[in-house]
């Protein structure tokens, strides 16, 4: 079955969306959470948000950073932080997300692909989730063709994390899947 044509674009980040951008990310992470996990869920990392405001300011702030707000029939549903290094031509994908009063539409997958014709120069693309969020992993997975290479976890944990262990352990940190898009 071929999928619909949609109308998406990417737009980069205006000053004045920055506040909005935070909030809708926030908002989609804490769906995907508790869809996941209900109420009960406690991978919370401030204030009863799956991810931080701090989290998302450093991804957005970052020396090489590119952020992008996802229109769908220029209706802002969701957004995408990029980190492009073009001297190794590695790309990071931050963070992306989309508004779940639109999952399922070929969104995220189309907001992706755009990305990829944006950058040709890159590589190779690489992105964590948690291991919880099966939704991302068939995401990235099975959509996008990414692979996993790595389990962050208490046993093995990621080298460019800056978290005690203290603060991983009261945060409810349980492990982290890295992916990585090899392109040809």
């Amino acid at each position: 079955m071929s999928e619909k044509a949609l109308n998406i674009s990417l737009e980069p980040l205006e000053d004045n969306d920055r506040e909005q951008f935070i909030k809708d990310n926030q908002y989609a992470f804490l769906y995907g959470a508790t869809q996941e996990f209900g109420l009960r869920d406690d991978h919370f990392e401030e204030n009863g948000e799956i991810i931080s405001r701090k989290t998302i300011e450093e991804s957005i702030d970052k020396e090489n950073s590119e952020t992008y707000r996802i229109l769908l029939d220029d209706k802002k549903v969701g957004g995408i932080v990029l980190n492009i290094d073009r001297i190794t031509l590695r790309g990071e994908l931050e963070l992306l997300f989309v508004s779940p009063n639109v999952h399922s539409k070929g969104i995220g997958f189309s907001a992706w692909s755009t990305i990829e014709k944006l950058y040709p120069e890159i590589k190779i693309w690489e992105t964590t989730t948690p291991y919880f969020e099966k939704r991302n992993i068939h995401f990235y997975v099975n959509r996008c063709g990414f692979h996993i290479v790595e389990f962050f976890n208490s046993h093995h944990p990621d080298p460019h994390e800056h978290t005690s262990d203290d603060e991983k352990n009261n945060d409810g940190f349980d492990g982290m899947f890295r992916f990585e898009k090899i392109m040809q």
